[in-house]
């Protein structure tokens, strides 16, 4: 197991659990921001980000140089961007719009070596030293990395205990915005209903003794899922961070000048 996600798995299972900001960026410099401000972990998005698959390399490094786990988003229905991804060192990968234990157990197995997956074989990628690494032990290690499975609308809520009860899931992330639009409620994810979905999603999945994650787009409300059990916090986005320190700043230079 790598350093990065051994302290990742003990800010999961720390009181305070572990915060991590959703990144679109393509610059390194960011994520070496983010990494030194002291987030758990970043959250490279290539569901909704502008990245390429060479950029991502080049980000991962970036966390590298101070020992932050990566999380990577990939677009939904690919399993190939599964290997890449692993392939090129992330530490996870969040998985999107899983909707039933089918698709649950396809995308674990697609980061998964044999004999617990089928993930492609090649020792010559970045993850494994390019071949200068031994290889049973990339293998093995390979397999230490995580997969987050983004349960996040009506229909994975109705197939909840199925997709709950496949083996594997590190992690069930909630995506509240796309359960708020599933439950005919687009962008009101403080809308009653759609936390009281949420709290059900967390009452299961704790039955299940499977950890759960999910999106907060400020402070407040990534301390009250917390304090609900939530050990895993997509926070916000970093060109949203960029914009609303950006925008209290130049508010503030214009009320005083």
């Amino acid at each position: 197991m790598t350093e990065s996600i051994r302290k990742f798995r003990e800010s999961l299972n720390s009181r305070q659990g572990s915060l991590g900001p959703f990144m679109i960026t393509s610059d390194a410099a960011l994520v070496e921001a983010a990494a030194l401000a002291g987030y758990d972990f970043v959250l490279l998005d290539m569901e909704h980000g502008p990245g390429t698959y060479e950029n991502l390399q080049n980000l991962i490094r970036a966390a590298e140089v101070h020992n932050v786990m990566t999380v990577v988003r990939v677009p939904r229905g690919t399993d190939i961007m599964i290997d890449r991804a692993l392939d090129v060192g992330a530490g996870a990968v969040l998985i999107p719009q899983i909707d039933n234990a089918e698709q649950a157990r396809k995308a674990i197995a697609a980061a998964k070596f044999s004999p617990r997956g089928n993930r492609g074989v090649c020792r010559y990628v970045r993850a494994a030293q390019y071949g200068s690494m031994n290889t049973a032990e990339y293998f093995e290690q390979a397999n230490d990395t995580m997969v987050i499975l983004q349960a996040e609308g009506k229909t994975a809520f109705d197939n909840l205990d199925e997709i709950l009860s496949v083996e594997g899931i590190d992690i069930l992330f909630i995506g509240p915005y796309n359960l708020s639009g599933s439950l005919g409620l687009i962008g009101q994810v403080n809308h009653p209903t759609v936390i009281s979905y949420i709290k059900e999603i967390i009452k299961k999945a704790g039955e299940k003794n499977v950890m759960v994650g999910t999106f907060a787009d400020n402070v407040e409300t990534a301390v009250k899922w917390r304090d609900m059990g939530v050990k895993f916090i997509g926070y916000s986005c970093d060109m949203g961070l960029f914009y609303n320190a950006a925008k209290k700043d130049v508010d503030a230079f214009h009320i005083n000048k």
